[in-house]
């Protein structure tokens, strides 16, 4: 069992028994990351979406995947519904790396948060031009140990680029009048 089955999110204790080591979204669980020296991996999702079952039966049911995802990060599972400003975060992040968004949101972070490699459903082969979740947490791992200033030149360039779109998108909310 890992850390969610205590926690009040239905979502959240669904995942209480993949072999996945998830921590719920916290200041621990970066602190581990830092730690341990790993990125983390952040899965969003919420208790009705179906794609996000899918990925959790394919990819963190799976014993070999789990192996490898608590390897080499620190895995965070978040209710989407429980924690909207974490989801609204990444889901920008998510935007504007992939150019489109949708849950499971799967998110890779430097220990402080700030995200270098985002997408959504990865499923666990590779098919219809996705890369195979395993895939993926391989590469991952593998730039963080050889390519770890790239990622957090690519992580620095998001957030900039997230920041831009949060002050564009402020400027275009109408004025309010006091009335």
């Amino acid at each position: 069992m890992n850390r969610l089955a205590g926690e009040a999110s239905l979502y959240l204790r669904q995942h209480a028994e993949n072999p996945v080591e998830w921590w719920p979204y916290g200041d621990d669980a970066f602190a581990e990351a830092r730690r341990r020296d790993v990125p983390v991996l952040i899965s969003i999702g919420y208790a009705a979406c179906h794609w996000c079952h899918v990925m959790a039966h394919e990819s963190f049911e799976d014993p070999a995947t789990a192996a490898l995802v608590n390897d080499v990060t620190v895995p965070v599972k978040v209710d989407r519904e429980e924690r909207p400003d974490v989801d609204a975060l990444y889901m920008a992040a998510t935007q504007a790396m992939t150019g489109h968004g949708g849950w499971p949101m799967t998110v890779f972070c430097a220990p402080d948060g700030r995200p270098f490699l985002a997408g959504t459903y990865f499923p666990p082969v590779p098919r219809h031009g996705q890369p195979a979740f395993p895939d993926v947490v391989r590469a991952v791992a593998e730039a963080w140990a050889t390519r770890r200033e790239a990622l957090l030149s690519q992580a620095d360039r998001l957030a900039g680029a997230v920041r831009a779109e949060a002050t564009l998108l402020d400027g275009l909310a109408p004025a309010t009048t006091g009335r």
